[in-house]
C-alpha cells in the first residue's frame, strides 16, 4: 500500500521553516512520504507543486505579522478550488496568525504553538473523534498505544480539602496537559477508610485529600470528564487492602494499581502490618488485579533508594518485583524507574543504575507479560527555590528520555515547598512536555557512554550475585524469589537492607552506604572498605554464625 504524501512550505515572505520541517519529520516517523518546498514559497509555486506531487496533505506555515497573512490565505482559499483534487490542509503559525487561519474552514488542523506533539501524532494517525473519551483512550494501554513514542503523562494531585481537589481536577482536565491523574488520599483515608473510628481528626488532610465516602471518589471521577478526559488512579490502601482496591475499581475505574511488596507496613510506619503479612497480602493483591486484567505497578525498587540502600538493592528489587508480577499472572506490568534516587548520584551513574534495572527486568517480557517503562524524578532532588526546582525537573526529564519511557510520572517542581496546586500541576506538566518536544526525535546516546556502560554492567552482575545468593541460601524453599516468607527473612537478616530501616531484634542488618564518584555504594564502617556484594553478604553470614554460636554458649 502506497504511503500518504505530505507537502510542506512556509508561504509568502515567511522564511521561518522550523515548524513545518518539524511537522514533516514527525510525519515521516508515522510512515508518510514528505516533500519540503522550503521558505518564502509563493501561492503560485505552492499550487504548481500540489498539481505535480498530488499530496494527501498540504502543510503551510507563516510566523510573521497577522495582517500580512490574510491576503495569502484568501488567495489560497479562492484558488484551491481550481485544483484537480482536494488535499487536506494544515496550518502552523504563532497564536495571532493562527487566529486568522481559524477563520478559514479549509484547515483540518491548526497549530498555534501551544498544542502538543501528541496532538499532531493523533491527527497524523487519523483520529476522527475530537474531544471525546474515545479519541484519547479509555484505558492506560490504549493511551500508550495511541501516543507512543510520545510518553503518557501522569501527575499526582490531592489537596487537603475535598472541594478544592474536585475543582482542581476539573481545571487540570480542561488544560489537557496530562493523561493520568493519580489521586493522593490523606493517610487517614489510606489506613482507616473502613475503620473511621480510628481516624484522628487532627490528621485530616495530612498528605492528601480527605476521602471519606465512595461518593467522594465518584465526584472526583466526574471532575475528570473534561478536556482530554484524563484517567484516574489512586494510591492503594495500607489496611483492608482488598476492600480498598475493589472500591477504587468500582468508583474511579482505577487505571492501574501501584503496590509495594514490603512497604506500607511496620517497615516504614505507614501501616502496622508485620513484614511477613504485608508481602503476602501484596502478592495476593497483585494477583487480585491480575485476575481482573488491571495493569500493575510494583513500586518497590525506589523505596529502597529513598532510604539510602546502595545501588545494587534497587536493581535486584526491580527484578524481584517484575518476577513476582509475572508469576502472579500480571499481563501488563508498569516498571517504575525513579531517577535521582538517592539524591547524591551523579547524572551518569544514575542513568547507569536505571539502565541496569531495565536490562535485568526486560528479558522477563513475553507474549503474556508486557512491560511498560515509567520514569519519574526523585523527590529529594528538588530545591525549595522554585526557579532552581524548575530547572531540576527539566534536567531530570531530559535524562529520563534516554530510556524511551512509555509513561512519565511528573513530579511538581514545588514539592519541596508545598503540595502542588492545580496551577502547579499544569505548569510542571508543561515543563516536562517542553523537554519531550525537543528530545523525542533526537538520537543522542548517553546510555552508550563508556563509564555508564561499565557501571551498568557492574550493577547487573552485582544484583545477580544477590539474587543467586537468595536462591542458594533458601534452596529448600519453593521459588525463593517469589516466596513471601523468604523475602521477609532476607529483609530481617539484612541481605536486602537500607540504611533508614530502624534496626532492632527483628531487623538486624548492618548496611552502611556512601557516595563515591557519583555512585551509592556499600562500605564497612570500621575498615572504610567499599564492599562488593559477595563480601557484604559473606560478612553478614559470618556475623550470623557468630551470633548463633554465642546463643548456643
Amino acid at each position: 500500500m502506497k504511503n500518504k504524501v505530505i507537502l510542506g512550505a512556509s508561504i509568502g515572505n515567511c522564511v521561518h521553516v522550523a515548524g513545518v520541517a518539524h511537522f514533516l519529520s514527525l510525519a515521516e516517523k508515522e510512515g508518510y512520504e514528505t516533500k519540503f518546498l522550503g521558505p518564502a514559497v509563493s501561492v503560485e509555486c505552492l499550487l504548481e507543486n500540489i498539481n505535480i506531487y498530488r499530496p494527501d496533505m498540504v502543510a503551510i506555515g507563516y510566523r510573521l505579522t497577522p495582517e500580512n497573512v490574510k491576503g495569502l490565505l484568501l488567495e489560497i482559499d479562492n484558488r484551491r478550488e481550481s485544483l484537480d483534487y482536494k488535499p487536506i490542509w494544515i496550518f502552523g503559525g504563532t497564536k495571532p496568525v493562527a487566529k486568522v487561519a481559524k477563520k478559514y474552514k479549509m484547515f483540518s488542523y491548526i497549530s498555534d504553538g501551544t498544542d502538543d506533539i501528541n496532538d499532531s501524532i493523533r491527527f497524523l494517525r487519523g483520529d476522527k473523534e475530537k474531544n471525546s473519551i474515545n479519541s484519547y483512550g479509555e484505558t492506560l494501554i490504549e493511551r500508550i498505544k495511541e501516543n507512543y513514542p510520545y510518553p503518557v503523562i501522569r501527575h499526582h494531585f490531592g489537596l487537603p480539602n475535598l472541594e478544592k481537589t474536585i475543582k482542581g481536577i476539573e481545571k487540570i482536565s480542561k488544560a489537557k496537559v496530562l493523561d493520568v491523574l493519580s489521586i493522593g488520599p490523606d493517610q487517614n483515608a489510606q489506613q482507616f477508610f473502613f475503620n473511621k473510628k480510628n481516624m484522628k481528626n487532627q490528621f485530616d488532610g495530612a498528605g492528601g485529600v480527605p476521602i471519606r465516602t465512595t461518593e467522594d471518589l465518584i465526584n472526583l471521577k466526574k471532575a475528570s470528564k473534561y478536556g482530554n478526559y484524563p484517567l484516574l488512579r489512586c494510591y492503594s490502601g495500607t489496611e483492608d487492602v482488598f476492600k480498598y482496591a475493589n472500591m477504587l475499581v468500582d468508583t474511579i475505574q482505577n487505571a492501574w494499581t501501584a503496590i509495594p511488596l514490603s512497604w506500607y507496613s511496620e517497615l516504614d510506619g505507614r501501616g502496622t502490618r508485620p513484614i511477613e503479612k504485608s508481602i503476602l497480602e501484596a502478592q495476593q493483591l497483585i494477583k487480585w488485579h491480575a485476575d481482573r486484567n488491571i495493569p500493575v505497578e510494583i513500586n518497590e525498587p525506589h523505596h529502597w533508594g529513598l532510604r539510602d540502600a546502595h545501588d545494587v538493592i534497587p536493581v535486584a528489587m526491580a527484578y524481584i518485583s517484575a518476577y513476582n508480577a509475572k508469576k502472579l499472572g500480571v499481563k501488563d506490568y508498569i516498571a517504575q524507574y525513579m531517577f535521582n534516587n538517592p539524591n547524591g548520584l551523579s547524572l551518569s551513574m544514575d542513568l547507569a543504575r536505571v539502565l541496569a534495572m531495565v536490562e535485568i527486568v526486560e528479558p522477563l517480557e513475553d507474549e503474556s507479560f508486557k512491560i511498560y517503562r515509567e520514569t519519574r524524578a526523585g523527590l529529594p532532588l528538588f530545591s525549595a527555590d522554585m526557579d532552581v526546582a524548575k530547572g531540576q525537573l527539566a534536567a531530570s526529564t531530559f535524562m529520563q528520555m534516554a530510556i524511551k519511557p512509555h509513561i512519565i510520572h511528573v513530579v511538581a517542581y514545588c514539592e519541596a515547598d508545598h503540595a502542588a496546586s492545580a496551577n502547579d500541576v499544569i505548569a510542571s506538566c508543561k515543563i516536562v512536555k517542553g523537554v519531550i518536544k525537543h528530545t523525542l526525535s533526537e538520537t543522542f546516546s548517553f546510555e552508550k557512554d563508556e563509564k555508564v556502560l561499565d557501571r551498568k554492567e557492574q550493577l547487573v552482575k552485582e544484583a545477580k550475585v544477590l539474587l543467586n545468593f537468595i536462591d542458594d541460601r533458601f534452596s529448600n524453599c519453593e521459588d525463593p524469589l517469589a516466596n513471601s516468607e523468604v523475602l521477609a527473612q532476607c529483609i530481617k537478616n539484612g541481605y536486602i537492607d537500607a540504611v533508614h530501616i530502624v534496626k532492632n531484634d527483628k531487623f538486624n542488618g548492618t548496611l552502611a552506604t556512601k557516595f563515591v564518584d557519583g555512585k551509592c555504594v556499600a562500605y564497612d564502617k570500621e575498615t572504610v572498605e567499599i564492599l562488593s556484594e559477595n563480601t557484604r553478604l559473606k560478612k553478614l553470614i559470618e556475623r550470623e554464625k557468630l551470633s548463633n554460636k554465642n546463643k548456643d554458649e
